[in-house]
């Protein structure tokens, strides 16, 4: 359920508090390492939930530089995609807010190069990245908001807060941008 939602040139986007692997829109975005390594953090939770093949098929696509997204099936999950964006090299690497933006972009790029209508992203660079929550949430929404504003087909975009800090970082940052 939504805690908050914003229209913006006709994409919903809004913030909810929830497990990110339950949700049924088309893609999940995972906050990827380049490696595509899925230890920990969101990563861990959506090969849980979502089952090895996920993993299996990430490695074959592994490498993936900071900035660019691939896509894998989902598993498990009841999504038709997971779309895999590296905030950081190796896995656990302190991360920073220009990789943040840089992920968040190409995940909506994947997102747009797949045709889905529906995507929600995880905190990226929040978890094992170290990033404050406010000011990932922000460079993400911002990201969203010019992505947006290029003309895309996605039509909802969902900002999961695993914890309600989390959850209260993207409001800040959706109140404050849009």
């Amino acid at each position: 359920m939504p805690t908050l939602e914003r229209v913006y040139k006709n994409v919903t986007i809004t913030v909810t508090l929830g497990d990110i692997t339950k949700l049924e829109v088309d893609a999940i975005v995972n906050a990827a390492n380049s490696l595509l390594i899925m230890g920990g953090g969101v990563a861990g939770a959506i090969l849980r939930a979502g089952g090895k093949e996920i993993q299996q098929e990430a490695n074959k696509k592994a490498p993936v530089p900071v900035g660019k997204a691939i896509a894998t099936s989902a598993g498990k999950l009841r999504v038709k995609c997971v779309i895999h964006a590296p905030t950081m090299e190796k896995p656990a690497m302190q991360t920073t807010v220009a990789n943040v933006k840089l992920a968040t972009k190409g995940a909506l790029d994947c997102a747009e190069y797949l045709g889905v209508r529906s995507v929600a992203f995880p905190g990226m660079g929040t978890g094992v990245g170290g990033l404050n929550l406010e000011a990932a949430a922000e460079v993400m929404v911002d990201e969203i908001k010019r992505h947006v504003e290029s003309g895309i087909p996605l039509k909802k975009i969902m900002l999961v807060g695993f914890n309600i800090n989390l959850t209260h970082a993207f409001e800040g940052a959706l109140q404050k941008i849009f």
